[in-house]
């Protein structure tokens, strides 16, 4: 059974080339650009993994973050954080909200993969 998976991103060419690499991997991918439903869209999907974007419109993906942590039910769901911004502060906020891994873009599709295989677990 494939491992499912929300990529919350805004940018079409992005999540087009994110779904594009996820599926083709064998990921089942389900995408959600607005960051005020996302966690609502996360929730519903019940996903092994999650690719979040930082600046949504609505809301950002810390805050959307935060909301999953809040929630025993997806505490522990691997969240990989993209952002266009890499610096220190960002990485550090991530880390303190509990994201899994973080991301800066660009980003070779190898590295994506590798970075999904390692916080989701390898596809059986």
């Amino acid at each position: 059974m494939p491992k499912k998976i929300v990529v919350v991103e805004d940018e079409p060419n992005i999540t087009e080339a994110i779904s594009f690499i996820l599926s083709r991997d064998g990921w089942e991918v389900s995408t959600h650009a607005n960051g005020e439903t996302a966690a609502e869209a996360v929730r519903a999907a019940a996903p092994d993994a999650v690719v979040l974007d930082v600046m949504l419109p609505g809301r950002s993906g810390y805050e959307i973050l935060q909301d999953l942590r809040a929630d025993p039910e997806f505490a522990a769901l691997p969240v990989l954080m993209l952002t266009a911004r890499g610096q220190k502060k960002d990485r550090d906020l991530a880390d303190r909200l509990g994201a899994t891994r973080f991301m800066t873009k660009p980003f070779s599709n190898a590295e994506m993969l590798k970075a999904l295989r390692e916080i989701a677990g390898d596809l059986d």
